[in-house]
């Protein structure tokens, strides 16, 4: 199959694209070629979510279409790929990078995505005192492990209505208005809040 061009390819198939090369660079060492490829390709991300007008500044995470959140981290991705890049001014390297990741964490804040209590902490400086930063990682961390387990029981109940409706469509025809019914998962990870 020849190599399509990026202009050529759907923004979720080059999303899919760009989250595996970060995933490859922050797994193992940045293969250059690699990590510019990535770059490469998230800027194009960007420039089609842009173009697409798939975030607003008037919007909240909930007005966000659950199939579209994950775009939210093109700036992400891009600010940790460009911090990974080689080259002779590594200074303006590190300042592409920190502006790409300052804006994704404004974005966040815009959605209305960081918790109250870590915008607090940020407005004031940071916590004052070790118990106080310490509660807020404990609170962090809380919430972590309970997106995790949320989105390993929502993959469990995937697997397990994907193995049933195999088997029902082995047996019987499904309707249309049932295939609608078994394919509503995007509000079930919109609960995650991750």
């Amino acid at each position: 199959m020849s190599e399509l061009k990026m202009e050529e390819i759907s923004l979720p198939a080059l999303f899919e694209q760009a989250r595996k090369i970060h995933l490859a660079a922050t797994e193992s060492g940045a293969d250059q070629e690699l990590v510019r490829k990535g770059c490469e390709v998230l800027e194009k991300c960007d420039d089609m979510v842009s173009k697409l007008g798939l975030f607003s500044a008037n919007e909240t995470k909930d007005d966000i279409s659950t199939a579209n959140l994950k775009y939210i981290l093109v700036l992400y991705y891009l600010g940790e790929l460009n911090e990974k890049l080689a080259g002779d001014d590594r200074v303006q390297i590190l300042k592409t990078s920190q502006a790409k990741l300052k804006e994704f964490l404004t974005f966040c804040e815009a959605m209305e995505l960081v918790p109250e209590e870590e915008l607090q902490a940020s407005a004031q400086g940071g916590a004052n005192s070790f118990v106080e930063r310490r509660a807020l990682k404990i609170a962090r961390f809380k919430r972590q492990i309970a997106a995790e387990a949320k989105l390993t029981e929502i993959r469990e109940r995937k697997e397990r209505r994907g193995r049933s409706t195999k088997a029902a469509a082995l047996s019987t025809p499904v309707e249309a208005e049932e295939e609608d019914l078994l394919d509503d998962d995007g509000e079930e990870e919109r609960e995650v809040g991750c």
